[in-house]
């Protein structure tokens, strides 16, 4: 299995998260947040093949990009249509879908659900492009502690987080990898052969296999050929209060994580500012990088009220707490790189 990612957008616009995670038999594509033009660089059939839409929250420059994604997926019917988000976001998403004119929707058959998370349940509802999306069917609540999502490849975990509205966090966490350790066979007497594909696949099997006329079973074969490594994962944060009890919340939650995409709106000089509008400053991030001994902290989502040398010194804060801090490379931004004239 594999995990990649991208930052959609550029430095001082609205910007976005597209996780890919190929388990070797699916690969599944994940959107955090759909700002202003984020999906322009996009091809149409990469935004076609976009599997979950997840919203941090529903400000405008983490959704005003949401046209382009619908345009491309109104009446998809090859996957599930599905888009996460904090209460509220039903409500809103519907006004999307209906902020259209429909004439020529009966025939179609495309199918969306849009969840509100709330700290402790998810509520969802159902809407058909066939009733021009005029009806939200509840489909009723689930309890839910973290894991929002699991896929073939991938779980994804939130966490409500403080911007003067609820606002999610979000953690990728690509599944174990089960591999054959072959250098065990050898001792066993055992020979490679297809039944290795079949132990590997059947997690739950109980089952005996032949080998060489020999039956063995599959559970103590398992238990002696298998090895289980951790699996790749990526957190998203952005847009709510870093203080000292959401810093601990997150600490705890990230355990284990390698990279953290995390909004960097703020120098730290001004801190103040940051905390009045429920945002962080880079040094604030680095300070949770460093805390949950994640591997890499990636910024994005700046704000241009600042010029280019700010957003460099910006950086060379929080390098000077957590070193292993970049912004996205296609941006061009680095302390390497010349300030422009």
């Amino acid at each position: 299995m594999s995990l990649s990612f991208r930052i959609l957008g550029t430095a001082g616009s609205d910007n976005a998260l597209l996780v890919q995670v190929d388990s070797g038999q699916a690969v599944e594509r994940l959107l955090f947040d759909c700002g202003d033009a984020c999906l322009s660089d996009l091809p149409f059939a990469e935004i076609q093949a976009i599997d979950q839409l997840f919203f941090s929250h529903l400000h405008m420059d983490h959704v005003g990009g949401f046209d382009a994604f619908f345009r491309s997926t109104f009446n998809r019917q090859a996957k599930p249509n599905r888009i996460w988000g904090p209460p509220g976001t039903m409500r809103i998403l519907q006004h999307r879908f209906q902020g259209f004119l429909w004439n020529l929707h009966e025939e179609m058959a495309a199918t969306w659900r849009v969840s509100d998370v709330h700290p402790q349940e998810i509520h969802t509802a159902r809407f058909e492009l066939r009733e021009a999306f005029a009806t939200a069917h509840d489909e009723g609540a689930q309890p839910y502690v973290r894991k929002l999502w699991e896929g073939e490849g991938c779980v994804v975990e939130a966490i409500t987080m403080d911007h003067r509205t609820p606002t999610l966090a979000y953690i990728v966490r690509e599944k174990a990898r089960r591999n054959v350790d072959t250098s065990r066979l050898s001792p066993l007497g055992l020979k490679p052969g297809p039944w290795l594909k079949q132990l590997k696949e059947a997690s739950g099997s109980t089952d005996m296999v032949d080998i060489d006329g020999v039956m063995h079973s599959m559970n103590e074969l398992r238990e002696r050929l298998i090895v289980e490594t951790p699996g790749d994962s990526i957190a998203y944060l952005t847009d709510f209060l870093l203080d000292e009890p959401a810093m601990e919340r997150l600490t705890d939650a990230l355990q284990g994580c390698r990279v953290m995409v995390c909004e960097g709106q703020y120098r730290h000089a001004d801190i103040e500012l940051a905390r009045r509008n429920f945002h962080m400053t880079t040094v604030l991030a680095a300070t949770l990088a460093e805390r949950a001994r994640v591997e890499e902290l990636v910024l994005f989502h700046l704000s241009d009220r600042y010029p280019r040398a700010d957003w460099l010194e910006m950086l060379k804060e929080a390098r000077q707490v957590f070193p292993k801090t970049t912004y996205p490379p296609h941006w061009d931004l680095d302390l390497s790189v010349p300030q422009q004239a």
